[in-house]
């Protein structure tokens, strides 16, 4: 295979990836401004792809059917994304929707992604490499068909992957037919955009049948011959160190093959599950536990003024008009700690033999995953197989899938397959859960009831650092953790002064990514705020957000979205026939979101009848798609900011099942909810967490105006 050259755009986008380091060099002792620099930087732009977008063949591979097989770095947990990749690659390979099947690529095929399958990216950051990879695959084809068909590549066009010229026709198996080496020419033009068939239509999803009729697909379906079943003892306490087990009694249950005892865990491999679950309860591990946590100790550590501020936004005096004033309002917000509490829980299949390992697993890091589990043990990286299934929901929790690294110990052991996962109480006690946070907010309002000043102060734990994804140079430059800022800048350009201080404090148990980071809370804590301020201006609070937004694109795209959500909706600040409305609006990784609640209040419990979400996510690939993320997503965050909570009782976390842990169900779901999608944006944005934003806001605006009572801590609970 020939080496296609680099393109100046690829070029730039993995010097910029290069340029961190650099950056950290000289600077560090300006690193306050750079540091807001940087945190608006993070605000504002989209993580790159990462990964091998030089070699179509690694991507895609063709059929004695004449079908397609897209090889997808980015895992497919529900999103849509192998529907919306498909119709990427279809568009420009010329072949029809039912020609495109999408699988996962593993990790032995040198297709992985560098990063990871989150951040709302998998869509926005493969826009351009996936239609270059595939236009130039349909050039290698179309060249291979022209040797074999005696015609210049010029004169053959293409229709659903078969070649004419004249009367003479070749499909895109025929060319590809024993060719062993190819030349990769250089990258063509790709389509307008309006010459596309697919991209931009509610094309069905590729992986619809195989759900409809329960084709096994996930982690936990995965089998493999003579497999055996693992149980690793987990701890229940936060903090827990392993220090030893006894093992003597478990070794002498029904169907133990193996008790694995390592420096950190101890397993046990039997025949079946229930065999290996058996023996795991009655082994006798003992753990050093330095401190029984109770949920009053982790919310006195988060409180704002504990722990280390960073400033990451500034414009202006906020902070010398806030304290020199007496007419500043001060407003504290807070937030639980959250579960991912996703269906599947996770664990791994592993086949670990004397020089080559396979992994099938859920996972949203492959390569992290890959790198994790060959150094445990003793491969080197391109010995380990990572093949990654669909998730039965990700969330961010498999972000980090050290359990990967369990089974492979396991099936060392004993040189067979072994299957391990986590219960649902182990999965709910283990955790990386959602940190909780404590916000005060301050602002003035000036003398035409516009807002003079406002300050956002955010307390959490770490939700970015601490994750084998990024690089320990971000947290020594940044300081403050990304993901648990995410969300808590003030948007409001308009306004004179502002700031916002991240305090970060690091918790005693595991915290890390969940759907949208900071994102939820932030946004909850400073759209109440925003409504308070409107309420004290005795403004509408919709014009009143309008009248202090700047006028650049982003405020602009802004601006358009919360006109969109108010005209749809017919909001209005009135209480009509026992509803009230509530409006909140965020912007996410440059995709905007503005939502109307409508509410009521049925034997004092909140009942929300109605959501209206407007959403700009730029060029929608797939309308269907972005809907249905959008409709996912409100109710995934009414669910968590109504109902769900995890507490700290004596050094555990609880609950550990579902039921206890309170999420929406059916009948808390609103009968409608109405998506406008606008597209003032050319290119392909965030869509998966950007509406999760809003909702909480909104609930707690819209109960502020049938009860008078401010509701400033999620869940949202009216007593």
């Amino acid at each position: 295979m020939s080496k296609k050259k680099i393109s100046r755009r690829k070029f730039l986008v993995r010097g910029g990836l290069g340029s961190i380091g650099v950056l950290a060099v000289g600077t560090y002792v300006f690193r306050n401004p750079i540091r807001r620099g940087i945190a608006g930087a993070i605000d504002t732009g989209e993580t790159p792809y990462v990964g091998n977008t030089n070699a179509p063949i690694i991507w895609f591979e063709v059929t004695s059917e004449n079908n397609i097989i897209l090889h997808s770095p980015k895992v497919e947990m529900g999103q849509g994304t192998f529907t919306g990749l498909a119709q990427m690659a279809a568009d420009e390979l010329e072949v029809s929707m039912e020609q495109m099947l999408v699988v996962h690529a593993n990790s032995a095929s040198g297709n992985m992604d560098g990063f990871a399958t989150g951040g709302s990216t998998s869509i926005s950051t493969l826009w351009v490499p996936l239609r270059e990879l595939a236009a130039t695959m349909r050039e290698m084809i179309r060249n291979e068909a022209a040797v074999k068909m005696g015609i210049s590549a010029e004169n053959l066009s293409i229709s659903n992957g078969v070649f004419s010229s004249d009367r003479k026709t070749m499909t895109y198996a025929e060319a590809v037919k024993d060719v062993t080496e190819w030349e990769i020419p250089d990258t063509p033009a790709l389509k307008d955009i309006k010459a596309y068939k697919f991209i931009g239509k509610p094309i069905p999803r590729v992986d619809l049948k195989d759900k409809v009729f329960g084709t096994p697909m996930y982690g936990m379906d995965a089998t493999m011959p003579d497999m055996l079943y693992g149980a690793v003892v987990r701890p229940t306490k936060i903090g827990a160190k392993f220090i030893d087990a006894d093992t003597l009694k478990a070794e002498s249950m029904p169907g133990v093959v193996k008790i694995v005892k390592e420096k950190d865990f101890v397993g046990v491999i039997a025949n079946s599950q229930t065999e290996a679950e058996n023996a795991k309860n009655v082994i006798d591990a003992k753990w050093e536990v330095e401190r029984n946590w109770q949920t009053s100790d982790i919310e006195a550590m988060i409180a704002v003024g504990k722990g280390e501020p960073f400033v990451i936004q500034k414009e202006g005096s906020a902070k010398d008009i806030l304290e020199d004033s007496e007419d500043t309002i001060i407003s504290e917000y807070k937030s639980p700690i959250g579960a991912h509490a996703q269906l599947e829980p996770n664990g791994a299949l592993a086949y670990v033999e004397a020089d080559k390992a396979t992994i099938m697993m859920s996972t949203q890091v492959v390569k992290i995953t890959r790198d994790e589990i060959a150094d445990r043990i003793g491969l080197d990286s391109d010995q380990v197989n990572i093949v990654p299934t669909f998730l039965g929901g990700g969330f961010g929790r498999r972000l980090h899938t050290p359990n990967g690294i369990q089974a492979a110990v396991l099936s060392k052991a004993v040189g067979k397959p072994v299957k391990c996962f986590f219960s649902r109480t182990e999965e709910f006690q283990n955790d990386t859960f959602r940190p909780p946070t404590n916000h005060v907010l301050k602002g003035k309002l000036d003398a035409n009831g516009m807002i003079e000043a406002i300050e956002h102060n955010v307390s959490s734990g770490d939700v970015a650092w601490g994750s084998p994804m990024l690089p320990g140079i971000l947290e020594h430059i940044l300081g403050a953790d990304l993901g648990a800022w995410r969300g808590g800048m003030i948007q409001y350009g308009e306004i004179p002064n502002y700031r916002t201080i991240s305090w970060r404090k690091k918790l005693p148990f595991a915290t890390s990514w969940w759907r949208s980071l900071g994102l939820l809370a932030n946004t909850f804590a400073v759209e109440s705020f925003m409504d308070e301020l409107a309420i004290a201006a005795k403004k509408n609070p919709i014009e009143f957000r309008l009248a202090q937004i700047q006028d650049d694109d982003r405020g602009f795209r802004l601006k358009e979205v919360i006109k969109a959500a108010e005209e749809k909706s017919g909001y209005t600040d009135e209480v009509v026939n026992g509803r009230a409305m509530g409006f909140a609006a965020s912007t996410d990784v440059n995709t905007p979101c503005a939502q109307v609640a409508e509410v009521s209040i049925e034997n004092n419990e909140i009942k929300v009848h109605k959501v209206t979400c407007a959403m700009d996510p730029g060029l929608a690939v797939n309308p269907d798609q972005v809907r249905a993320q959008c409709e996912g997503a409100i109710i995934m965050g009414m669910s968590a900011s109504m109902f769900e909570k995890m507490e700290v009782e004596d050094g555990e976390l609880t609950p550990t099942i579902y039921g206890p842990y309170k999420m929406a169900t059916m009948r808390n779901t609103p009968k409608e909810i109405d998506v406008v999608l606008l597209q003032n944006s050319g290119v392909p944005g965030a869509v998966g967490e950007p509406p999760l934003g809003p909702i909480g806001a909104a609930v707690a605006n819209a109960v502020f105006r049938l009860t008078g009572k401010r509701l400033r801590e999620m869940p949202l609970k009216l007593t």
